[in-house]
């Protein structure tokens, strides 16, 4: 098709159906084919270099750890690491994903996980990648489970084999968002269980999800993995609770 031709068609598009930046709701231009305005986008934030240099949580004032990660128990995880801090535009661009049916977003999220990877030479040992299961009940309601688009489309970017179907979320937990971390570890208790073993035995598989907040879920998956004879397992996430 045309270069003009497709302009004309998009300008007619936008016209029919006005799309809006998903966090300041100003009108996108109909040549730009992004969730977010400029403005916002500019607005994302990256892991700051400062980062725990176990569970990636930002930090303000330097050094290698954060107090929890400082002198703290074994973790199933050896190390966790996030595209972007979970500030108010990203928080925005991950509601539309995960509630309001976009599947489409998925695409550019990876995109962006996958630009961002190589920041983390850290990361590069772990070329297996897998998602962190939904319950089936969830999965049911939402429609979709957005960390398993996550990593399909972040393993086509970013040469990783995606390890579909290894693990299963079997007790459907109530909502981590009101609970402290302690209360967090006690709700994943028995959550998961690994379906397909002969994916996990001896490789080191890095875990993808959208937001990380305490890191329960994770741990209690990644635990389950190493007992399942995962060689090691890390995390990577789109975001990070500061």
């Amino acid at each position: 098709m045309k270069p003009g031709i497709l302009k004309a068609g998009k300008w007619l598009l936008n016209a029919l159906l006005p799309r809006a930046c998903a966090h300041c709701g100003a009108d996108l231009h109909y040549l730009d084919d992004l969730p977010l305005c400029p403005p916002c986008r500019a607005a994302l934030e990256p892991l700051p270099e400062l980062h725990c240099a176990a569970c990636g949580l930002p930090l303000e004032a330097g050094g290698r750890a954060c107090y929890d990660c400082r002198g703290g128990a074994p973790r199933a995880l050896t190390l966790a690491r996030a595209a972007f801090v979970f500030n108010p535009q990203l928080r925005s661009l991950v509601h539309s994903f995960k509630y309001n049916d976009r599947e489409d977003l998925a695409g550019y999220l990876a995109g962006e996980m996958a630009a961002a990877l190589g920041r983390f030479p850290e990361l590069a040992p772990y070329t297996f990648c897998a998602a962190v299961p939904l319950h089936p009940a969830k999965a049911r309601q939402r429609g979709f489970n957005q960390a398993e688009l996550l990593a399909a489309a972040l393993a086509a970017r970013g040469n990783l084999f995606h390890l579909k179907g290894a693990s299963a979320r079997v007790r459907n937990t109530p909502s981590q968002t009101s609970l402290s971390k302690k209360e967090r570890r006690a709700n994943m208790l028995g959550a998961f269980r690994v379906e397909k073993p002969e994916l996990v035995k001896g490789r080191r598989i890095l875990l993808v999800d959208d937001v990380a907040t305490t890191l329960a879920t994770l741990e209690a998956l990644a635990a389950e993995l190493l007992r399942s004879g995962a060689r090691s397992v890390a995390a990577y996430t789109l975001a990070r609770e500061p």
